[in-house]
This record gives C-alpha cells, structure tokens and sequence, in this order.
C-alpha cells in the first residue's frame, strides 16, 4: 500500500491570527486616526477627509517627486486645492461626484521642472461609479530619442519594469497556482492584493515598526486565502459547482471585498510609512531607494518559491495536481489539503506583492489590486496558463514593457500595450510561452 506523502501541516494560530485582523479591521478608524503623517498631504482649501469623493494622483520628473505643487479642482459649483506631499501624492476631496476641471499651477513648480510639450492642462476628470478619480500631469522635457540621455533613460526604465516585474509577478503566481489546482480564474485576486497594503497601513497606524506591519501584513493575506477556501470554496468544489458559476461568485466577491474596504479605508490614496524614500544612484541609472530593495525582495521571494516547487514534496505535489488532480489523488496525494495550502501561499504571496504595489505607485487606496487585476491575467496569459514559471516570465515581460513604453506614450496609456499582448497571445498562442497545448479548450 503506498503511504501518503508527508505535508508540511498549517499553523494552528491561523483562527486566532483571523481574530485578531478582524479586529484590526473594525477599529480601522481608530487606525487611520493613527497614521503615519507623512501618509497624505496637507491640503490647503479641500480636505478629502471632508467630502466622501476624492481626486488623486502623484507628481513626479524623471522618477523623482515633486513636493509642494498647487493642484486645484473646479466644478459642479465647487473649488479646492492641495500642495504636493513629500512623496509627490496629491488628494483634494469634493462634494458630489462629476466632471471636473484639474489644474496644476505651472508658476509653483521647481525651477527647472515642467511640463512634458503636449501635456494637457487642466485636465478633466469624470467620475465613473466610484468614489475617487486620478489625474495625472507629465513632467520633463520630453524623450530625446538619440544621445546618452535616451540611453540612460532607457536603463531607468529597464530596471524600474524589471522591478514593476517581479512584484507583478509575485501576486500573478498566487493567481496562476490556484487556477492550476483548481481552474478557477479568481476575479477577487485584486482585493488579495490590496489587502496586504491596506492591513500594513492599519498596523502601522497602530505605532509598529514598518518591517514588523508589512510581515503580519502579509500573514493575514495568508489568513485571508486560507479562510477563503476552507469557507467558500471547499464547500462549492464538494457541491459539484461548475467552474462558470465559482467564476462569477469571485467576481460578486470581488466587489465586496472592494467595497468593504472602502467602507473602513475611506476612498482617498494613503502613504505607507517610508515611500518617500531617497533615491540612487548606480552608474547611469537613478533609482528609488523603494524600488531597489522591491527589486530584491521580489526576485528573493520568488527564488525561494522555485525552489520549493522543484525540490521539495509538497512542491511534486502540488505540481502534480496541477497536471492531473484524480491521478494525484489515485497516487495518495490529499487533493484538498494541497489545495488549502496553495490558496494560502497565494494570499501570502499577493499580500506582499501589494506592500511592494503600494510603494511602488506609491500609495494605498482601495481599488489599488482591481488596477493591476488585468495586468496580472495580461501575464499568466502571456506566460502560460496554470502554469507558475510562466506567470514568471509572463509577468517580468509585461512589466518590462508597461515602463518602456512611457518613453514614448503618455503614462495615462502605459498599461494599453500589456493588454494588447495579452489580446494578441489568445488570437494566436492562447497556450502562451509555456503552456502547453492540452490545457485550452
């Protein structure tokens, strides 16, 4: 009789860890109120904590913020207006939603600094059945398509797309993991993501040290993966649902993850404790301190996750029902158990890529996982579905290219050529660059 193989089991403090968030989470307020003060800026007529609706965005040239900039919005009979933070973030609160008119006061900008030729201001800036809208303003002198400046801006962006890469590629590998075991595509990724941002801010806002928030932060976004399956979908998957119906139950929970983090985050952007971090210089490249160290911890992470995968029995064993979950369970592989522990590690996995999203924006809002939800199916496509090692390179690849691509486009329409590929690898190569043949259709 073959034995089963021996599973590393799950830590038994999970049902106290789930207590102790969701305690967090009520007394969000009482968080908030806490916060960092370098989490938002200072706004000079309109504070967003005022009005439920907020305009938002983050000033930046060359990669580097931009402080102390007047930004001011008009309309539906209102008028208010907000200074730059330390980090560049910017928020002005108004009354009702609607269109309006954003400004930014060229006359308060660094001397020096300005806006990009064709850069439209002031911008208008709609509603669309949310709480809170972006605007953004293009700065510099425009792309110099010849000469060392080209070149050394093209590494910036190289390293700043590797880095946006990998952290894409952290929560897309939770994604890819658990449609392989499960072929459930997850339209509550995203809320996984934002989870981890918004836990990290609350826990900062407590008064703990940023390393010590961003590292329970993340256990609760394994908590929050595990109560998911053993809650939900355990449950769904025992009742025999089909794969189209638990597709649509994660898009209606989707929305009300969203939407109850709204309800206790607010709708504006927060600043986690750090991100206006310095910058660096290595060579030709100039590069924020935040996005090096997410560089690293990004390829750290997801080396140790390759390792445990290829070397390791509960990696065989997952890999394995991945390709065939009845041949898997026929072996004495616990299917389930398997299972749990995948949806953990995506929780995990996603929280800290959105700590690493957070900073990298930089900013937590609500909505911040939903931004980079198409993003993160743009790489599992593009890299093969079901299949962890191509989320990987999916990932880095769409990463790489969203950066690149501001070098030529405006930053409204960087993400366009992500989708576009992930369009064009279904028309011609839905398997993607690793997937293979059998697993479509």
């Amino acid at each position: 009789m073959r034995s089963r193989p021996k599973l590393a089991p799950l830590p038994r403090l999970f049902a106290a860890l789930v207590t102790l968030f969701a305690v967090l989470l009520l007394s969000a307020p009482g968080a908030l109120a806490l916060a960092p003060a370098t989490s938002s800026p200072s706004p000079s007529t309109s504070s967003p904590e005022a009005y439920p609706n907020t305009i938002n965005g983050v000033l930046r040239n060359n990669g580097q913020p931009v402080p102390g900039v007047t930004i001011r919005a008009t309309g539906e009979g209102f008028s208010g207006e907000t200074v730059t933070s330390a980090s560049g973030a910017w928020t002005i609160g108004v009354p009702v939603q609607g269109t309006y008119q954003v400004e930014l006061i060229e006359s308060t900008l660094p001397q020096g600094v300005a806006l990009a030729p064709g850069a439209q201001n002031p911008r208008t800036v709609t509603f669309a059945n949310t709480s809170n809208a972006g605007a953004i303003f293009p700065l510099g002198e425009g792309i110099k398509v010849q000469g060392a400046n080209f070149g050394e801006q093209l590494i910036e962006r190289l390293v700043a797309g590797l880095s946006f890469g990998l952290l894409l590629a952290l929560a897309a590998v939770g994604l890819s993991l658990i449609f392989g075991t499960t072929g459930l595509t997850n339209f509550a990724h995203g809320e996984m993501v934002t989870l981890g941002a918004v836990l990290m801010f609350f826990l900062a806002g407590l008064g703990l040290p940023a390393w010590l928030a961003a590292v329970l932060a993340v256990i609760g976004g394994g908590v929050s993966g595990y109560v998911q399956d053993a809650g939900l979908w355990r449950p769904l998957r025992r009742r025999g649902t089909g794969l189209v119906p638990m597709m649509i139950v994660s898009i209606g929970l989707a929305l009300a993850a969203r939407y109850t983090i709204q309800l206790f985050f607010g709708g504006g952007t927060q600043q986690l404790p750090g991100a206006q971090g310095p910058q660096i210089t290595l060579g030709p490249v100039s590069i924020a301190q935040t996005t090096l160290l997410s560089l690293v911890i990004s390829a750290v992470v997801i080396g140790l996750l390759g390792f445990l995968l290829l070397r390791t029995r509960l990696g065989k064993a997952t890999r394995a029902v991945a390709d065939n979950p009845a041949l898997a369970s026929a072996s004495g592989i616990d299917v389930d158990r398997v299972i749990r522990i995948v949806w953990t590690v995506g929780g995990l996995l996603a929280a800290l890529g959105g700590i690493l999203w957070a900073y990298y924006r930089p900013g937590v809002s609500f909505n911040m996982g939903q931004q980079v939800l198409l993003l993160m199916f743009a790489g599992v496509t593009l890299g093969g579905l079901g299949t962890v090692f191509g989320a990987l390179v999916g990932s880095v690849i769409v990463g790489i290219l969203v950066e690149i691509s501001t070098l030529w486009l405006e930053a409204d329409l960087k993400f366009v050529g992500a989708l576009l590929i992930m369009i064009i690898v279904l028309l011609f190569r839905p398997q993607g660059i690793l997937g293979r043949k059998e697993r479509v259709g």
